[in-house]
């Protein structure tokens, strides 16, 4: 027998339309909240931006204020899940675009104990890429947070991305992990990847089935196990490994990609010498392949 959904929850879920009830929010809470209990599942017509809705909220609840009829400092965790998302972050503050019907855009917050978050954009890429391509054929995983189509020839197009971003709420943190992914075709945008290319049946609704309820256990592994637990996988789908790149670090502008560390940091050889790329603020681009430096 399932778990009534929380008031609060059930309040919320009463005045959906009939599109917004057919992204299964039942049956995301069934599978999700064993994982974390007490979580609130939201889909929204149309936002901004689903971590920054998800922000202000947390923000809120730093001042003990009230959300969505309950106390915003209770931490409940959350799915908030966007139809349309209109001003969609991504990494160094660019944007995502999305289209309504054809792209899928959530972020999912929950407290977390662990102290140390190395890696962590890296297991939610591991997992999302898990969830629409369990094979492991189609999708790359690109340092530090992208997931791109591969064209089986070391190269590809961006089919996705994660921003994570923490958020101290009094004694607690909370991590907030955001994805985007292209499922269909965008009229106006021709070019980019979507999981219709390898899936020819996926939708929104449908891909958020199953990589929502892989986020969640990924997060509850990478709490309990670290980078380590998601470490093989990511060496297997690594989009720069072999790759010769270019990066905006000024100590290692270009070098030989060699994989990432147990921390994931970014490994690349240059002149004979590995360095350890860690800043957010590093952009690494493939470059045509050549003889190691």
């Amino acid at each position: 027998m399932n778990t009534p959904l929380p008031p609060a929850t059930q309040r919320r879920h009463a005045d959906q339309d009939a599109t917004r009830v057919g992204w299964g929010c039942q049956q995301l809470w069934d599978r999700i909240n064993p994982l974390w209990p007490g979580l609130a599942v939201e889909v929204v017509a149309r936002i901004g931006s689903t971590n920054t809705e998800v922000i202000d909220r947390l923000r809120l609840a730093g001042r003990g204020a009230f959300v969505h009829d309950s106390r915003a400092d209770d931490l409940h965790p959350t799915l908030l899940v966007a139809v349309h998302q209109t001003s969609g972050r991504g990494r160094l503050g660019r944007t995502w675009h999305a289209d309504p019907h054809t792209s899928l855009a959530f972020t999912l917050a929950v407290p977390m104990s662990r102290s140390d978050w190395s890696g962590l954009s890296l297991a939610v890429g591991v997992a999302v890429a898990r969830a629409v391509d369990p094979s492991g054929q189609h999708v790359r995983l690109k340092w530090p947070n992208d997931l791109w189509l591969s064209d089986g020839n070391g190269s590809g197009r961006k089919l996705g991305g994660v921003l994570i971003e923490a958020i101290a709420v009094g004694s607690q943190r909370v991590a907030v992990v955001g994805v985007g992914l292209n499922v269909m075709n965008q009229g106006h945008l021709p070019a980019i990847a979507t999981v219709s290319e390898f899936a020819a049946d996926a939708t929104p609704a449908g891909v958020l089935a199953e990589v929502g309820p892989a986020l969640a256990q990924a997060v509850r592994d990478f709490e309990a196990e670290g980078f380590a637990a998601f470490a093989g996988e990511f060496a297997r789908r690594d989009l720069l490994a072999g790759a010769n790149l270019t990066t905006t670090d000024p100590t290692c502008p270009e070098g030989l990609g060699e994989g990432v560390a147990a921390d994931g940091a970014l490994l690349v050889q240059r002149h004979g010498v590995q360095h350890r790329i860690v800043s957010g603020e590093v952009s690494v681009r493939p470059a045509p392949r050549r003889a190691a430096p």
